[in-house]
């Protein structure tokens, strides 16, 4: 469509025999325009419900387009590339929205800083801000994505904001440029439920936010305490109670940094995993984190354990999670990581799954 509006721009203008004014529509339409990418490849050795696996695979792809109207509104757009694991397209890459929204900055005050609102298939509260943190997606999804409880994007509006301006320079060149509110930040809004790669299966509608402190702003900067709290249905036609509640614990430092989290809620954002009354089970889980980087290097050692417990009948059904690996940052935002992926689940008689792992992610 774009290569279409320039040559209609570039034949109208040319009959005019104005080679100035081409120029400048040409000038115009890119004016504002910027494009990246993210890309995830990797090598995987390992054993999963007891089949072996082995293989090299794009683990997912993204593509980005944003343009820059003016100071107050910006458009985004991201193209989420994976490969079709399952149905008739077994092996064939898919390329599907991620992020597709209008976003309005407002003007600031002295609580709410660069406030803002996305409207569209936008990004929910909290796994924006915790990839943030953990930098390694390469590996795999953040603790609640990964067990079905949030997701990353969805289809409504978001309103997100920093709060009382941003951190020093010197800590955001250093440690996190990322969400650099000097007392943190908020962000809240509400949804379809089901996230960006569903439909909606129901009329109701998700809330979910997020309160992130930082209390020691000039003593301690890296120090953030983070709530993210979700309520709504699981995305079914039976709608069943759906409902999280999350403490999360950040220590941000050039040398180390480490998180805590602890999870409480009801059902799945899906909706699925029912009691045989229809009913959604009790979840209570907890994660840890820790990512060193190994001084005048640009090595890094990571460790990662979930625990993810339902109240699933007849008995807890719970799995055990660790990650542990280092990463080589070759180019900015750019790393090779090799880890090494264990799971235990108390539901299941055969032998844990694993997985070892080199994988790069490639950034532009």
């Amino acid at each position: 469509m774009l290569v279409t509006v320039l040559c209609f721009l570039t034949g109208t203008v040319s009959a005019q025999s104005d080679e100035g004014a081409v120029a400048e529509a040409i000038k115009k339409l890119f004016n504002g325009i910027s494009f990246s990418g993210q890309w995830f490849l990797s090598y995987q050795s390992g054993r999963k419900s007891n089949v072996t696996d082995n293989e090299f695979l794009l683990k997912r792809g993204y593509i980005t387009f944003q343009k820059k109207f003016d100071d107050h509104f910006t458009a985004r757009i991201t193209q989420d590339v994976s490969v079709d694991r399952e149905g008739d397209g077994e092996g064939d890459i898919e390329i599907r929205l991620k992020y597709g929204y209008l976003r309005y900055q407002f003007g600031s005050n002295n609580i709410l800083y660069k406030p803002q609102i996305e409207f569209g298939l936008v990004s929910r509260p909290w796994i924006d801000f915790e990839q943030a943190i953990n930098p390694y997606r390469v590996q795999g999804t953040m603790f609640l994505e990964r067990y079905g409880v949030l997701s990353s994007a969805d289809y409504g509006i978001t309103f997100l904001s920093l709060l009382g301006g941003e951190i020093d320079e010197e800590y955001q060149k250093k440690v996190n440029k990322n969400f650099p509110g000097r007392y943190g930040s908020i962000a809240f809004g509400i949804y379809n439920g089901g996230g960006y790669h569903a439909i909606e299966k129901n009329e109701n509608k998700l809330i979910e936010g997020r309160l992130s402190l930082r209390p020691l702003p000039e003593i301690f900067p890296g120090l953030q305490l983070s709530y993210v709290g979700a309520y709504g249905k699981g995305n079914t036609g039976i709608s069943p109670e759906f409902n999280v509640n999350t403490l999360f614990l950040s220590l941000e430092t050039e040398l180390i940094v480490l998180t805590g989290t602890y999870f409480r809620g009801k059902g799945f954002e899906n909706g699925e995993k029912l009691s045989p009354e229809n009913l959604p089970y009790n979840n209570n889980s907890y994660s840890v984190f820790a990512d060193f980087n190994i001084p005048d290097t640009p090595v890094s050692l990571l460790g990662r354990y979930d625990y993810f417990n339902t109240d699933a009948e007849p008995e807890k059904i719970n799995s055990k999670r660790i990650i542990v690996g280092a990463s080589y940052v070759f180019l900015e935002g750019c790393k090779i990581i090799f880890d090494y992926d264990r799971v235990k689940r108390s539901n299941f008689t055969g032998n844990d799954d694993y997985i070892v792992e080199v994988a790069v992610e490639f950034r532009y």
